[in-house]
Order: structure tokens, then sequence, then C-alpha cells
């Protein structure tokens, strides 16, 4: 076709696909982003639904608040909680595991893949929740939902290097630690796609921030550098980040994350060198934090990262893991 006909072709609407193809096509991506819409906010907990040649695969499905979110997530991909074969899950906090129960009692045939530092607060959660009350208190409930136990049967135990068969193709497992002592990484070598959780921060589809996610209980910088350049040897083309979405240059992003991380170390030391007292500590760490975030930000991402970020449980575990250091236990 010569070049003068295309504009009569784009008049006819031919140069289009019909919505119904588009759509179609849609449901034929190998990886997409389900929403999870968490408390009712956009682009704050992201699922990746994983499909080749008829296996369907959750990688962190939520947290048990958003069942009902992600029943209509899958079914605007014309699938059921009863088609997905397999959970695998990056580490066991609420906000990516706490839906894994509820889904396995409504599929007793799903496999989820964990971590084995993971897998007993899976089958009996108790300890997990007790920990988690003490950070989220009243809250808890309404942010989070049931985390409900998983039978020993339906646990695939991972301890990294596994590679898993997903239809035509396999995600090979990383061992990641650093964020949590059960945390993994997932690499689909044919997408080039890392599926990291959270130990590449938080980042929001590709912004130019990275916010830091260093929660209690048991967070090491030194562990989490490690993890960032195991990633960064995969050599991924892109990152798929719970918090949220898809982080396409890959190496940039580790490699900002990292220098981040070191950085704020450093900042949280100085700050608990300077005061004691824990109020006025948090207080700093937040407003440093902000203003930093503030350079790259506009005022409503900036709502939105400090939202999603919780910058009191960041300030926690870095507090946590400076004391343990200085006991000579981390």
């Amino acid at each position: 076709m010569s070049k003068r006909a295309w504009p009569e072709v784009a008049v006819l609407g031919l140069s289009r696909n019909p919505p119904s193809v588009r759509y179609t096509v849609a449901l034929m991506q190998p990886i997409s982003i389900l929403d999870l819409n968490w408390t009712g906010k956009p682009k704050c907990i992201a699922t990746a639904l994983l499909r080749s040649d008829g296996f369907v695969g959750l990688v962190d499905p939520g947290p048990g608040s958003t069942l009902e979110n992600l029943r209509h997530r899958l079914a605007e991909h014309r699938l059921r909680v009863q088609d997905v074969n397999a959970l695998l899950l990056t580490h066991i906090h609420l906000d990516h595991a706490g839906a894994t129960g509820a889904l396995v009692r409504e599929n007793p045939r799903l496999q989820v893949y964990v971590h084995r530092r993971g897998a007993p607060h899976m089958i009996d959660p108790s300890k997990l929740l007790a920990s988690a009350q003490r950070l989220y208190g009243t809250e808890m409930q309404s942010l989070f939902g049931d985390f409900l136990a998983v039978p020993e049967g339906n646990l695939r135990i991972l301890d990294g290097a596994e590679s898993i068969p997903m239809g035509s193709r396999e995600l090979r497992v990383s061992y990641t630690p650093g964020h949590a002592s059960h945390h993994v990484t997932y690499y689909d070598s044919t997408e080039r796609v890392a599926f990291v959780g959270d130990t590449a921060g938080i980042c929001i589809e590709g912004n130019r921030y990275i916010l830091l996610a260093t929660p209690p209980p048991d967070i090491s910088l030194e562990l989490w550098a490690a993890s960032l350049d195991a990633i960064g040897n995969l050599h991924p083309r892109r990152l798929f980040l719970t918090h949220f979405g898809f982080s396409d240059d890959a190496l940039r992003h580790l490699r900002d994350y990292g220098e981040r991380l070191a950085r704020w170390g450093k900042v949280s030391a100085e700050i608990l060198a300077r005061t004691g007292e824990p109020n006025e500590a948090v207080r700093d760490f937040a407003r440093r934090v902000a203003a930093e975030a503030a350079e790259f930000l506009t005022p409503a991402e900036l709502s939105h990262y400090v939202f999603n970020g919780a910058l009191q449980l960041s300030w926690q575990g870095l507090a946590r893991y400076h004391k343990k250091r200085l006991e000579g236990q981390a």
C-alpha cells in the first residue's frame, strides 16, 4: 500500500483495531498489572498476573482486605480464582501475602511458593499477626483484613536458585533478603522481568523518585545491597514492584535505590546519635525524607508516596537495624 493510501484507511477507521480486538490482545499479555485499589486508592498495591500456555499465576496476591477487588480484576481478564494455578510470594508481609489463605480455601488446588523462612508463618500466622498488631494497632483489620492459615500441603518451599515451570516459560528464583529475611525475587528470562516485591523500594510506575521501604523487624542494609547486586546480575529489562507497577530502566533503578538506602542508613544513624527522644527522631527523619522526595515529586505525588511509604515504619526498621548492630546482633 502506498503512503498516499494511509490517510484514506485512517478515515475509514481501518488503521486501528476495533475495541473487541484490542481487548482480546490485552487478555493475551504474558504479564498484567492488577491494581487492587487498596483502601480505595489506585496505584498502591499491584498484583502481577502471569499467563503462559494455560498456566495462570499471581505474584503477591495482596492483603485480605482487597480480596474482592482481586476477584474483580481477575474477572476483567475472564478468569476466576479457580483458574489460578499458583501464588508466588516474594515475602509474607500482610500487604503482599495476606489473601493467600482465603484464596487457597476458594481453590484448594493452588500451589503457594514461599521461602523456607516464611513458610512456618503461612501455616501458623499467629506470631506474624501479633508482630503486625504491634505496628498497626487498631487499624490492622481495616488495612489488611483476615490472614488465614495455609495448609502445609499447598506450600512449595523455596531456598533460592530454583526454576518454576510456567507454561512454555519458567521463573528463576533468587533469594534476596534485606527488606525481610524471607524475601525472594522471581525472574522471567523470556520477558526479562524481575518481580522484586519490596527489594527495590516504592516507585509509582517508573517515577523519577524511589522511596525507601525499611520496616521492622529484620532489615539488613548489607544483605540488601548484595540482593540488589544479585538482581542486577540477572540483567532484567524491567522490574515489577508491588508498590507500584513496572520500572522500565531496571539497572538505573537498582543503582539509584542502592545509593538511596546507603545514604539513609547514614542519615538515620546521625539522627539517632543526635537525639535519643523517639518522637523527635521520627519527625526529623520524616521531614528529611519528604524534603528529598519533594525535589522530584509534585505535591500530589508526594502525598501518594507518603501514604504508601508509612515513613514511621521505615524509621522503626532503621532504628532497630542500628540498635542490633550496636549490640552485635546484625
